[in-house]
């Protein structure tokens, strides 16, 4: 099993919800308004108003298989609007009950 970290502007949700869905990736916790800036790009979301755009965040904990396919989607998706920033991060997940 794998742990997807997604983090992604708020524009992207539906988009995001309707690939998990798509792809069988049931369970996941969602965290509505998170701030930051990426590290090789893009403008900051801090919900400032100098900053007012937010992004969101999703953790979904998936099988191996499905990681490379929801990797290769959300990177299509951010291919097709890089401005607005999506950035998805995996790792292994030792235990879970």
């Amino acid at each position: 099993m794998k742990s997807v970290f997604i983090t992604f502007d708020q524009a992207y949700y539906e988009r995001i919800i309707t690939l998990l869905d798509r792809l069988n990736c049931r369970g996941f916790t969602y965290l509505d308004r998170v701030q930051g800036r990426g590290s090789k790009n893009g403008e900051p979301h801090f919900g400032t108003h100098a900053w007012p755009s937010m992004n969101s965040a999703i953790i979904t904990i998936v099988e191996d298989a499905r990681v490379d396919p929801l990797l290769d989607a959300l990177h299509n998706m951010d291919l097709q609007t890089e401005q607005l920033g999506l950035r998805a991060f995996v790792w292994n997940v030792e235990r879970s009950i």
